[in-house]
């Protein structure tokens, strides 16, 4: 080899070296963007998240928000009145599930579980609104999408019910896709995750609006993988577990409702950060275990992270 060419090979050698270098300087400061079901199983819940993180440039290279173990990454959040939408899909006849879950959905809203999310705001400070109403829901029976559903059906259920006039297109909403026990998610439920939220922008009469939805499976189709427990506080443990879900995702999608705001370095949101835990408990009559009394309905539902006082897994604030 000529020296020439050895000098060129020492050259190019070099500034490889500086590169790696530099993007391993940069690597532990970028944050991993979440997905939306960070949430997991029962068997493999993600790793609780209990140290708080240093201040650190965001993907832009411009500050972030970060002394409560969670960063603020500049996009939006949901600072009005929440909306929350049901979609039925599948067999639910004669389930106590529709009447559970609608009365939790009536209750949440200005609850001490729910003011967490105030402790989350948007750039200008404006907080996360409290305030949750459960609006509507309608019923898609006879399985027009099979039993299997992809994450691309389950956005068409959504859109479906907004074309069909079954519900309103709603940008203040948050659309639940809850399927009974005898359909599933293709990719993953009950193996990845019990649950999901995440957004689209949706076309309806010509309209495109930015709409959040999630999909929640029953646990009845697999009890150890995202029911807490076999006896449950209001005698269906597949509602009630569904009950600890649509708290969860529906706090993920008011902080964090395009996958761009409230997450930790590893991509956690929110109650991600909580998840699969409960806190101090009180025992029913019943035998199961219960955490909190909503507008006198009890419930076990996850705890979530408040971002205040170094950062912290609560059920109330």
């Amino acid at each position: 080899m000529r020296r020439s060419q050895l000098l060129c090979w020492w050259v190019a050698l070099g500034a490889a070296g500086i590169l790696l270098g530099l993007l391993g300087a940069e690597g532990p400061d970028k944050d991993t963007q979440p997905s939306g079901r960070g949430i997991g199983t029962l068997q493999h819940p993600p790793m609780p998240e209990q140290s708080n993180g240093n201040p650190k440039a965001g993907p832009g290279g411009g500050p972030k928000t970060s002394s409560n173990g969670i960063d603020y990454h500049g996009g939006p959040v949901m600072t009005s009145q929440t909306h929350i939408y049901y979609i039925w899909y599948g067999n639910w006849g004669g389930n106590t599930a529709t009447s559970i879950l609608e009365d939790f959905a009536a209750r949440i809203g200005n609850s001490p579980y729910y003011r967490i999310n105030t402790t989350y705001t948007d750039g200008a400070g404006g907080r996360v609104s409290a305030d949750a109403v459960f609006v509507k829901s309608t019923t898609v029976a006879n399985y027009p999408y099979g039993t299997s559903l992809s994450d691309a059906k389950i956005r068409q259920i959504v859109l479906d019910a907004m074309v069909s006039g079954a519900l309103p297109t709603d940008e203040s909403g948050v659309y639940f896709v809850l399927t009974s026990a005898d359909v599933t998610a293709s990719s993953g439920f009950c193996t990845q995750y019990c649950g999901w939220h995440t957004y689209s922008t949706m076309s309806v009469f010509g309209a495109s609006k930015v709409i959040k939805y999630s999909f929640v499976g029953n646990p009845d189709r697999c009890p150890s993988a995202c029911a807490a427990q076999t006896i449950s506080p209001n005698g269906n443990a597949g509602a009630d577990g569904m009950v600890s879900i649509v708290a969860h995702e529906l706090e993920e999608a008011a902080t964090d409702p395009q996958l761009n705001a409230w997450y930790d370095r590893r991509g956690y949101e929110n109650a991600d950060k909580c998840a699969w835990t409960f806190g101090p408990t009180f025992q029913l009559p019943n035998g199961s275990s219960a955490n909190m009394n909503l507008g006198g309905l009890n419930f076990l539902i996850q705890r979530n992270w408040v971002n205040a006082s170094g950062g912290y897994c609560a059920l109330s604030y």
